[in-house]
């Protein structure tokens, strides 16, 4: 599936629900099923900084897609990360760094998050495309 694909599936989940309450019911539901991250990866240099709750995020190139996997200590932090995986994970270098991810302001996540959630969010996008172009970079390299 495209970005723009799975993006287009998440915004019809989110229109289910009439309420904002609903929507963050949804999203920690969302993040009791991310798969947690490995034993090894839960360390310093992979948590993304300027974070409310510790988000530990770790990428790897698999035959030229990127693959993440991620965790954090907060359900609600977990269930955004789930998102962003969900949308950018197995997807080319270059699409990830392209891409503008609108599903965030279609389901209106950024607006209801606080201020220190949604610097999170961002840079958690943030990390995930500096990933890509690490891998783009290397490929390029090679």
């Amino acid at each position: 599936m495209t970005i723009k694909e799975i993006e287009q599936e998440i915004i019809s989940e989110f229109e289910m629900f009439d309420d904002w309450l609903d929507k963050y019911n949804y999203i920690i539901e969302l993040g009791k099923s991310v798969q947690e991250i490995a034993p090894q990866y839960k360390e310093q240099q992979y948590l993304i900084k300027g974070c409310q709750s510790q988000v530990w995020l770790h990428a790897k190139l698999d035959e030229g897609k990127v693959v993440f996997t991620a965790d954090s200590d907060a359900l609600i932090t977990k269930g955004i990360v789930h998102l962003l995986i969900r949308v950018l994970t197995n997807q080319t270098p270059d699409y990830i760094i392209n891409t503008e991810l609108d599903f965030i302001e279609k389901i209106g996540l950024k607006e209801h998050l606080s201020p220190t959630r949604s610097n999170g969010l961002v840079n958690m996008i943030k990390q995930m495309k500096l990933y890509a172009l690490a891998f783009k970079t290397k490929m390029q390299n090679q």
